[in-house]
């Protein structure tokens, strides 16, 4: 993905939309790790504070959260969805 710098979205829109669009369609599935700091850095090449913005923005829509000491995961179905499926 290249980030639109000229456009209306900022970039860590872009980014945080590119993120969500990988979880949804299960290129990151739930429980899985995404991307570190280090690679996302390096993919679309943005700083780290940028990046720190998007994955914020995930956390707060409930996407994903972070395990200490072992990265930024994506959140499995609540509790909700277990009581469904039964």
């Amino acid at each position: 993905m290249t980030i639109d710098r000229e456009g209306p979205v900022p970039p860590y829109r872009q980014i945080a939309d590119d993120l969500r669009s990988r979880i949804d369609d299960g290129a990151i599935p739930p429980g899985r790790r995404i991307p570190s700091m280090v690679e996302m850095e390096q993919q679309y090449g943005v700083a780290r504070d940028t990046l720190r913005k998007a994955v914020q923005v995930l956390k707060d829509e409930g996407l994903v959260e972070t395990v200490n000491g072992m990265g930024i995961y994506v959140v499995g179905p609540g509790p909700e969805a277990d009581d469904q499926s039964s």
